[in-house]
């Protein structure tokens, strides 16, 4: 069974990771958060928000609906 994994969350850098905070926050039950919103939550400069949702959506830890962006399949469980 071959199963790809995302990169390790600490790979993530600060913005990427303020940025997946925000949306984490704002894009709750089937809401989503635009990045009008998420530059808002984050005080970055739309230009980086706007990288960073395209990183985290490549990596898989975001995902794109239209202009607005969700948290995307992830795996917390604990590794034994």
């Amino acid at each position: 069974m071959s199963e790809e994994r995302q990169a390790d969350v600490q790979a993530l850098s600060t913005t990427d990771t303020r940025v997946y905070e925000a949306v984490a926050v704002l894009a709750v039950d089937t809401r989503t958060a635009s990045v009008e919103e998420i530059v808002h939550a984050t005080g970055l400069p739309e230009q980086a928000v706007r990288h960073s949702v395209e990183t985290l959506t490549k990596a898989g830890w975001l995902t794109a609906d239209g202009g607005s962006y969700a948290i995307g399949r992830h795996d917390w469980s604990v590794e034994r």
